[in-house]
């Protein structure tokens, strides 16, 4: 049911009056704000259908199970590139078995845990508030005190400013190349019954995804291939603001690359890595979905293989539809993406976008699986030579 506005606001006076508001909270009370209520943004809920919808229109339709890209600001994201999108060749199989998997006996459970639990002490980590610009600092901060405490001085890690609050954040790990493989999550968060007011801890959503990457990214930095600086390919781990808005972050990020003319050559996105209950609840064995709807096929059936060879559960095939992820804005900047989420779809985490999604769900020992499989990924490609492959070319395996 929709509300008039009027209603909503009397329904929420006595939730507002009758909680403590932190110091900063003030300016984050604010039912509508009188701009955003009349500005229309231009929105593609799939390849062949647009429409200008209001802010509170987007969150219409996100509560009705509708995905979208809010093209706005991008409705030329890939043109330059139609012509010029490179056709990469995957390797055949795995390589690296024997440098990857001492690894993870790095991966810390402990981590994970207690850098969600921080991450999501946020009121909320919406993108247009300042809980999600200090979020974002606190994230930057986490991100850089590992590149210190690792010794991984050719690391750089810096925000990609918006015009919103929140900013992006991206991690680079230099290669002898500038062929680069992205990581990617998304680190705002919603509550989407009013997302200026309401709490939205996101421990799912995506703060799983993204404490995942993080403690990927922590023991990545201590391999040999990074601190001897010998990858063969740059590597990226990106954090995106704006997701939940219509995968803005992402695009603005994936549009920078394109004038820049990067040379991007795979992405893959971690989004939701926490709960199993839902598999388990329905009879099935738990494991990682691979969403396999508008992904790049070839990268896709990479990954299958780094799930079969380093994770300790096995991948279920999913969809998820038209632009669910970030992933969505490198697919249509024109490079290779890809996503795998915590299950098949249909079983996935009900608690998100709400007050309750929450660490009480969720699974570490899940989440650790899913950083096995970012811990090798970003191995895997960061050692490939693409040029080599494509040009038919032997490559070292194991």
């Amino acid at each position: 049911m929709k509300f008039a506005k009027s209603s909503v606001a009397a329904l929420l006076a006595p939730a507002v009056a009758g909680r403590f508001l932190e110091p900063a909270e003030g300016n984050n009370v604010q039912l509508y704000e009188d701009a955003e209520a009349s500005e229309q943004f231009l929105i593609e809920l799939s390849p062949d259908n647009t429409r200008w919808v209001t802010e509170e229109q987007k969150w219409e339709l996100r509560r009705n199970g509708q995905n979208f890209i809010d093209i706005t600001e991008t409705q030329d994201l890939g043109a330059s590139r139609i012509a010029a999108r490179a056709d990469v060749v995957f390797p055949a199989k795995v390589a690296h078995q024997d440098a990857i998997k001492p690894l993870f006996h790095n991966l810390s459970k402990t981590n994970l845990h207690d850098t969600l639990e921080e991450f999501t002490s946020f009121h909320t980590r919406y993108y247009k508030s300042e809980y999600g610009e200090q979020s974002s600092a606190w994230l930057l901060q986490q991100i850089l005190d590992i590149i210190s405490d690792t010794g991984a001085s050719s690391v750089k890690a810096k925000t990609f400013p918006h015009r919103w609050q929140q900013s992006s954040i991206i991690a680079t790990i230099p290669g002898n190349s500038n062929s680069t493989v992205v990581i990617g999550a998304h680190q705002d968060s919603i509550n989407l019954w009013l997302p200026s007011i309401l709490a939205a801890p996101g421990a799912d959503d995506d703060g799983s995804g993204t404490v995942t990457i993080l403690e990927a990214f922590r023991v990545f930095l201590t391999s040999e291939a990074v601190q001897n600086n010998a990858l063969e390919n740059t590597v990226e781990f990106h954090w995106y603001s704006a997701e939940e808005g219509g995968l803005l972050g992402s695009q603005a990020i994936f549009s920078d690359y394109e004038r820049q003319g990067r040379d991007v050559k795979a992405m893959l996105q971690q989004d939701m890595t926490g709960y199993s209950q839902g598999t388990l609840d329905a009879g099935k064995p738990e494991s990682v979905g691979v969403i396999v709807d508008y992904v790049d096929k070839k990268l896709t059936d990479f990954i299958k293989k780094v799930v079969t060879e380093y994770c300790d559960i096995p991948f279920v095939e999913t969809k998820c539809g038209y632009a669910c992820s970030d992933h969505a804005s490198a697919s249509k900047a024109g490079y290779p993406s890809a996503f795998v989420i915590e299950s098949a779809f249909e079983d996935s985490d009900k608690h998100i976008h709400s007050t309750d999604d929450t660490l009480k769900y969720l699974s570490f020992d899940h989440m650790l699986q899913h950083a096995k499989l970012t811990l090798a990924f970003a191995y895997e490609l960061g050692s490939t030579n693409f040029a080599k492959l494509k040009s038919g070319g032997a490559v070292d395996e194991l």
